[in-house]
């Protein structure tokens, strides 16, 4: 009886110790058996409490009372599948006559409180079924991204959901997308782990960082083309366009529309095409929208609407020819000028980071979902990388990339540098990359101060 006891003891501050060090290895090791079984065990009486079960229907009390039997108690929604994760579970319900989606979403924050869970949410799969996904611990306090996903060509592992599930960035369901946060609040890692999912793909990078180059010219080794001012950058979007008519032309010519041809194999953008035809895509990514923006004199404002027309352009026809965009700024709103709203309106996918005020929010989620715009002023200052993510539909998520340094982003480029595909448009806006060859570097003297 001692020895057990003092397993016991062990066990239990081994467990304890894991929940506060290590939750997700606690979740794997104790969590998941002690919250399937607490789901399991007060089911009935939660969703009751929460108001989720429906009357008995007639004929079974036209039964009881003809059979002489108690009456019988009110049915809640019938479990069709209950199912661990590497985060928490995930519980598939058959809703009953009379019950609705929402019930259940608008109850999800007492069925969190009821199965001591870190968070549920709720979504419907078809018509009378909802699937609740149940996170045991803060998935999002450390990210860790598993080892597996679910890859395929531009589509891009980017981030960690707080219900568990990654989120992807797949630019052939939304080719275009704006990225807002204040400074410090985890875009540039947002877009480091954007720069290395896409590396080992077959696409063309090109970028744009008029911050003298300081964030994208580190990974230039796997940039088609790069622009570090604004000047170069009315240039790089001019060839993009170009280079986008020209697609057009060889999708035209290949068209197939002949009357023998089917419906589905008339070539309508490049991913019609044949392999062997097929143009290498392209992702342009813009560091801070805003420099390409402002002008101060007659000469850059021309320079600006040179800017903003070519890059609505992109956004308005561009993915066809697989020209998809990736725009970035700390702020997107009409105070750029005109156009920028046309633009900002062909931007499908919204990612928020942490920002400064609700009009900065208004500008990403104002037009898709007043929730989200909540969700993202309550973003704290210490959670650098936590955003929030929605599209055109109204959906949105909270999530957070796992951290990724500039080393270890320029390393991923310069290990995929041989996938960098030379296209002869944007030849004169390839980066000039010096070889790395050891040179000694002088001595430095330390020079004094001056007063």
């Amino acid at each position: 009886m001692t020895w057990f006891m003092v397993a016991l003891v062990l066990v239990v501050a081994a467990a304890g110790l894991l929940r506060w060090r290590r939750p997700a290895w606690y979740w794997l090791t104790f969590g998941v058996t002690l919250a399937m079984a607490r789901v399991l065990v007060r089911y009935g009486s939660v969703m009751d409490a929460c108001g989720l079960t429906v009357p008995p229907s007639r004929w079974r009390l036209t039964l009881a009372r003809v059979t002489n039997r108690p009456v019988p108690e009110s049915r809640p929604p019938r479990i069709l599948r209950l199912r661990p994760t590497r985060t928490g579970l995930v519980l598939r319900l058959k809703l009953r006559p009379g019950q609705d989606a929402f019930d259940i979403a608008a109850a999800s924050d007492r069925l969190r409180h009821s199965f001591t869970m870190y968070g549920v949410t709720s979504r419907e799969l078809r018509s009378g079924v909802v699937e609740l996904r149940m996170t045991g611990y803060d998935v999002l306090k450390r990210v860790q991204m598993p080892a597996k996903t679910d890859t395929a060509p531009m589509r891009v592992p980017v981030a960690l959901r707080e219900d568990g599930a990654v989120h992807y960035r797949d630019y052939r369901a939304i080719p275009h997308a704006l990225t807002l946060g204040a400074t410090e609040s985890g875009k540039s890692v947002y877009q480091r782990n954007l720069v290395a999912g896409l590396a080992p793909m077959d696409v063309a990078l090109v970028g744009i960082d008029c911050k003298q180059g300081v964030e994208l010219f580190p990974l230039a080794r796997r940039f088609s083309a790069l622009a570090d001012n604004p000047d170069t950058a009315a240039e790089l979007l001019d060839a993009l366009v170009t280079h986008m008519e020209s697609v057009y032309q060889l999708i035209r010519a290949e068209q197939r529309i002949t009357a023998d041809v089917p419906d589905a194999d008339i070539a309508a953008d490049i991913w019609d095409l044949p392999a062997d035809l097929r143009p290498t895509p392209i992702v342009v990514l813009v560091d801070e929208v805003a420099e390409l923006a402002l002008f101060a004199n007659k000469e850059e404002e021309k320079r600006r609407d040179r800017i903003i027309t070519a890059l609505a352009r992109l956004a308005q026809l561009g993915r066809a020819s697989g020209i998809y965009l990736e725009i970035c700024g700390q702020r997107f709103g009409s105070e750029l000028g005109k156009g920028i709203t046309m633009l900002r309106a062909q931007l499908t996918g919204r990612t928020a980071h942490r920002v400064n005020d609700e009009s900065s929010a208004n500008m990403a989620f104002g037009d898709i979902s007043p929730d989200a715009v909540l969700a993202a002023i309550q973003i704290p200052a210490d959670m650098r990388g936590v955003a929030i993510a929605g599209d055109s539909t109204g959906g949105w998520h909270r999530i957070r990339a796992p951290h990724t340094s500039l080393r270890q982003a320029v390393n991923t480029c310069n290990r995929h540098a041989d996938r960098t595909p030379d296209l002869p448009a944007l030849a004169p806006f390839r980066p000039a990359l010096r070889s790395l060859k050891p040179v000694d570097a002088p001595a430095v003297e330390s020079i004094p101060a001056s007063a």
